[in-house]
């Protein structure tokens, strides 16, 4: 999908969060993982890391398996895509 046309919103960027097992939010150096499985974040906390200043979902996004990557971290990407 194209991200330059068609932009992921709130309700869609928690819909594809909450259908994941893994979230693993990347700014920077900071890495955030959360367990949606096990101890699920409230709806704000999560949504402040899966969106940007537009209020889209950040960019990149990967879904990997269960997992949902948002953000870049080469030794995240690495880990998980390995």
């Amino acid at each position: 999908m194209n991200a330059t046309k068609n932009k992921i919103g709130r309700a869609d960027a928690l819909r594809l969060a909450k259908n994941a097992a893994k979230v693993i939010v990347a700014k920077g150096r900071s890495v955030v993982t959360f367990d949606m499985s096990k101890d699920a974040p409230k709806d704000a906390d999560l949504l402040a890391a899966l969106l940007g200043p537009t209020g889209n979902l950040r960019a990149p996004t990967i879904r990997v398996g269960r997992t949902l990557l948002v953000g870049f971290n080469e030794d995240v990407y690495k880990r998980v895509l390995a």
